[in-house]
């Protein structure tokens, strides 16, 4: 079972300039870090101090890019998502409790935490990618049943 990913290194790059952009307003204009994670929690278990309205503008975007992006380009987002619904099942529970434990999510402690040069996003980050890659070997070559 051969998987092939396309190669798209511009639209990869202006994707993650668009995050680094997004980041960096979202702290300057409410000091908050963009970790979806805790923007979705602050939306559900709102604090004195957490601004639902600013937590559900950033959740609103996330679902309506998409639908802006095909209107904008006439071509539609292209995403797969496995039919294996105990699988994902499984995956989005692991991925809750990773965010848990971690103290954050990838958003987070990847592009936020890391751009601070903040060691505890820099060990959450080596680790969750490295649990990535073990996963995505794991299930292309020893599950998935070769390649």
């Amino acid at each position: 079972m051969a998987i092939e990913t396309e190669f798209t290194p511009l639209a990869s790059a202006a994707g993650g300039a668009l995050i680094g952009v997004s980041a960096v307003l979202l702290l300057y204009s409410s000091g908050r870090i963009a970790g979806v994670s805790g923007i979705i929690r602050r939306l559900i278990v709102p604090a004195s101090d957490s601004k639902p309205e600013l937590a559900l503008a950033f959740i609103v975007g996330l679902i309506a890019a998409p639908f802006v992006w095909t209107a904008a380009t006439g071509s539609a987002v292209v995403q797969s998502v496995s039919e294996n619904l105990p699988l994902a099942a499984v995956a989005g529970l692991l991925v809750g409790f990773g965010a848990a434990f971690g103290g954050g999510c990838t958003s987070g402690h990847g592009v936020c935490g890391l751009s601070r040069l903040s060691k505890r996003s820099l060990v959450a980050t080596i680790v969750f990618m490295s649990v990535a890659a073990l996963t995505v070997f794991v299930s292309r070559h020893i599950i998935g049943g070769g390649a």
